[in-house]
């Protein structure tokens, strides 16, 4: 398993769902939006917006969803929401996918 994701499983209500959760270390007021997936699959994502009541959370998991293919719905901080360093959870893609998908967008 990659370095970075924390959690891989399958939600018991739908057994066609499922959901992973990544590690990202986050740079908020980046000059653009952009996101790195290192070879130690630490996944780092720059956005352009503040740390600000939530901004920079808004803008992490709108470019991640956006760069995934998904509905922002699909995406969540669920720890860090106010440091660097956050879990994300992704719902609806494998981890496999979610990384390939982060590769691509770099």
């Amino acid at each position: 398993m990659e370095r970075g994701v924390l959690n891989k499983r399958r939600n018991a209500p739908d057994a066609n769902a499922t959901s992973c959760r990544i590690t990202v270390r986050v740079q908020p007021r980046a000059s653009r939006n952009g996101c790195s997936v290192e070879s130690d699959g630490r996944v780092r994502v720059a956005v352009t917006a503040p740390p600000v009541d939530s901004e920079a959370n808004d803008a992490v998991v709108a470019f991640i969803a956006d760069c995934l293919a998904l509905p922002k719905r699909s995406v969540r901080v669920v720890v860090g929401a106010k440091s660097r360093n956050k879990t994300i959870a992704v719902d609806g893609l494998d981890l496999d996918v979610v990384v390939r998908r982060l590769r691509e967008n770099a």
